[in-house]
């Protein structure tokens, strides 16, 4: 997949678009380990195999740790607008982490456009539906509405 970049006076053009989905992407210990250094959060089901495996047959993601990739994996798939300054993470409106997700799992990341604001002259407020698929699991990690700043 790749970027869909819009020229400004297109951009409403593309509220209910399907951006595309990204390509697998694995969720290793060593990823979730930096995460809960990053966030202080070595609860162990997330760190610790022995303890967790009986519950959750492995260690598991943090919801977090997931719902951040968006920002990283999931700018493969994002709507861009034409002669942008910079884009801002604006909020979320709604997440439901829905699966857990088991350590060296392959996920992706599909996103649709909900609506898009002209905020101000030149700003984009962009709302999109965005969904974690784990490979093999047939309920999402997660499904977020995302919201996104373009300044031009």
């Amino acid at each position: 997949m790749a970027l869909t970049i819009v020229k400004p006076e297109n951009i409403k053009d593309y509220i209910g678009k399907d951006l595309g989905t990204t390509e697998w992407f694995t969720v290793d210990q060593e990823r979730i380990d930096k995460f809960a250094d990053a966030t202080d959060d070595h609860q162990f089901i997330h760190v610790d195999s022995e303890k967790a495996t009986p519950i959750f047959g492995s260690t598991i993601a943090h919801g977090f740790l997931s719902l951040s990739l968006t920002a990283g994996i999931g700018g493969d798939i994002a709507l861009v607008v034409e002669g942008a300054k910079m884009g801002l993470n604006y909020g979320l409106d709604k997440v439901r982490f829905l699966s857990p997700v088991p350590v060296d799992s392959r996920i992706r990341i599909n996103s649709v456009v909900m609506d898009i604001t002209e905020k101000n002259p030149g700003q984009f407020l962009v709302k999109s539906s965005v969904t974690m698929e784990i490979e093999g699991v047939e309920k999402p990690a997660f499904v977020a509405e995302t919201l996104s700043m373009w300044v031009t």
